[in-house]
This record gives structure tokens, sequence and C-alpha cells, in this order.
């Protein structure tokens, strides 16, 4: 039975969480679009229900075959008033998100990148991408940073945040335990530090933090992580995302090499 009502409790439910840039209040995430569903269904989380319309049903009919999820259709209209992008595809999964430890995190010689109040889900979701890329070996969203639900996050990432592990709300002072405990070395891109990246070991266990866009990272992260720079020319620094990123591949390529 196709739900019309733009009013229908599961529809409200799902119209917040967009709105919101947040779980549903069953902890559930909302991920719209073919692109995401194909890549959740590549990935850890679990499907738990796919929203369409008469015409998504039909012209993703290959893909939902591929998910045992339960299917609920509604009209156009009352999906439209879901919809978090400005052109709907009629389509959008509704994802249990898979539980990660600090040991699933620290698997193998550990890359993990911190952002410390990275607020803009773009650039979060690319630190995320990037971390897959480059064979990082997790995410950890400190306090301040974007959420994981956000679907500008979910849609940069572009389905990696499906397959990294991540820790969310971690605090600073047990995140700095954790990485203390696990033996992890700690750096902090900083524009101004003397060290470079090149100059660094990059090679060892070690998490990566990443500050926030404006404030740069916190003092109490500073003082305890070991602060390396990106070589510019013209400009004095470049953003947190492509910064990570550039870490990560150096990371990857000193790794490779030993």
């Amino acid at each position: 039975m196709e739900i019309s009502s733009v009013h229908n409790p599961l529809l409200q439910k799902i119209r917040k969480a967009v709105r919101d840039g947040r779980q549903t209040e069953d902890g559930l995430i909302v991920a719209e679009g073919p692109h995401l569903l194909e890549e959740a269904l590549r990935g850890v989380w679990t499907i738990v229900r796919v929203v369409t319309t008469a015409e998504g049903r039909s012209k993703y009919a290959s893909l939902l075959q591929r998910t045992d999820a339960e299917v609920t259709d509604v009209s156009a209209r009352a999906f439209h008033s879901i919809s978090g992008t400005q052109h709907s595809q009629e389509l959008l999964a509704l994802l249990q998100p898979r539980t990660w430890t600090w040991s699933d995190l620290t698997r193998g010689p550990a890359l993990i990148v911190a952002l410390d109040g990275i607020q803009d889900p773009g650039n979060a979701g690319t630190i995320v991408r990037s971390t897959e890329a480059f064979g990082g070996t997790g995410v950890i969203f400190l306090p301040g940073s974007a959420h994981v639900a956000n679907g500008k996050l979910l849609r940069a990432s572009a389905g990696s945040i499906f397959r990294v592990p991540f820790l969310e709300g971690m605090r600073v002072p047990e995140f700095l335990s954790n990485a203390q405990r696990s033996g992890q070395a700690l750096y902090a891109l900083d524009a101004h530090a003397d060290m470079s990246v090149g100059q660094a070991d990059l090679s060892c266990p070690l998490a990566l933090i990443a500050g926030n866009e404006g404030s740069g990272i916190s003092p109490e992260l500073l003082r305890a992580a070991r602060p390396i720079r990106i070589p510019t020319h013209n400009v004095d620094s470049i953003n947190a995302a492509v910064a990570c990123s550039v870490t990560l591949f150096a990371a990857q390529q000193q790794r490779n090499a030993s």
C-alpha cells in the first residue's frame, strides 16, 4: 500500500532526521539516492528499509532485488517532502550503522584520522573517503565535528563511511588515553609547524589530527601531538580535507616502501 500523506509517522521521522542531519529516534541513518544504496550493499551496515516511489521501484528494480530489506512505497509528493536533495532520485534507505570499537580502528599498523571540530560535512566526508583510499584504519569524530548522519557527509564519503571503522563523540581525554595505551604516535596538521610531512615518520602506528576550519586544533591536542605541515607555494594553508588526503597518501607511500 502506497503512503500518500506527508503526515505519516514514518515520513515525519525521516523528515526530522534529514532536516537535523542526525539519526532517527531509533538510531537509523537516512541515505538518499541509488548510489548510496549500492554502496551500502557493499558495506557492513544493515539496510533496514528502503523508501521509494512507483517510478523509483521501476527505475531501480535491479538494485532493489539485491536487498532483503522491506521496501515502502510512497507517492512522489510524499517523497519530495522527505528528500534532502534539490533533485530527488526518489529512493532512500534507512540504515543501521555498524558499532565499532577502538580495537577495530587499530588493527594492523594503525593509521587513524581524528577530526577535531571539523564542522563542514563535505570536508569530513572527503576525509573518510581518503582514509579508505589510502589505507587508513579508521576515523574518530571528536566533539564539534559534523555528524556521520549528515546527508552531505554521506554523499561526500561516496560510500566509504559504510566500510571504514569510526567512533563518534569520543571525548579528547579518552582519545588521548586510548592512543597512549595502544602506542600510537600523534601528529597534528598545523600550517605553522617546523616539521614537514616529508620529514615525519608516518610508517609507525599513528593518529593524524585535523583541526577546525577556522580555529585549528585545540590546545589540549596540540600539546599532546607533534605538529607537521604540508609545504605550499603562494598560499598560507589548504583546507582540512586536502591536507588529510596529502598526508594519508604520504603515509601510504612510506608504508609501502618499508
